[in-house]
């Protein structure tokens, strides 16, 4: 036996990578490879996902054969303020935008739509993607909580005439809700200002 080694118990010291430190070095190394593993195996399914969920989304408020491209591929998007609009058409003709809009005055946040306008200025219908707003209250914009989004199906800034695109509280024509007039005016007035940007940048949309 060597005299001069020594054992950890007589006072040798032991390798960097077996101290406490150097544990918690290697634990962390391999957690951070456990998630980028992870993120990786996983980025493609879920962009996949998201892509079908966008195409649903859009196909709900599409009238089926009216429309023969991709309207999830076909995006513009204005440089100015961000808003992002989905291309419907038929033979390479504009049938219809769907514009991705936020109403920033929600009770309790933003409120995202999805808003469809046909090519002459109608709309084809509005959906609720995400909201923060009061369950039981404000979460009746969702149509899965109530039919009051249907309203809107039809709609043009020439019907209700300009001066009613409003709650009936504020004058206008369009119900609120009970305790909760906050959350569908934020809603209407978006959806007004969507139908107006449209008027304002058809043409630039659809070039």
């Amino acid at each position: 036996m060597d005299i001069n080694s020594k054992s950890p118990a007589a006072g040798g010291r032991l390798p960097d990578w077996l101290r406490p430190g150097g544990l918690l070095g290697i634990f962390s190394l391999a957690f951070i490879f456990g998630l980028s593993l992870t993120f990786e195996l996983t980025r493609d399914r879920v962009t996949e996902q998201e892509r079908l969920r966008l195409r649903s989304q859009l196909q709900e408020l599409l009238v089926p054969g009216s429309y023969d491209n991709a309207p999830d591929e076909d995006v513009f998007t204005d440089s100015s303020t961000g808003r992002v609009v989905y291309r419907a058409r038929q033979q390479q003709q504009p049938v219809a935008a769907l514009l991705h809009t936020v109403a920033p005055d929600g009770y309790s946040g933003s409120i995202n739509l999805l808003v469809g306008i046909t090519i002459d200025g109608k709309l084809l219908g509005v959906r609720v993607l995400s909201h923060n707003e009061t369950p039981g209250l404000g979460d009746a914009i969702e149509l899965r909580r109530s039919d009051w989004v249907l309203g809107f199906t039809g709609r043009s800034l020439d019907s209700p005439p300009a001066d009613q695109w409003a709650v009936k509280k504020d004058g206008g024509v369009f119900d609120a809700f009970t305790g909760a007039t906050i959350t569908p005016r934020a809603v209407v007035n978006e959806i007004r200002n969507t139908l107006v940007y449209y008027q304002q940048n058809h043409q630039e949309i659809f070039r």
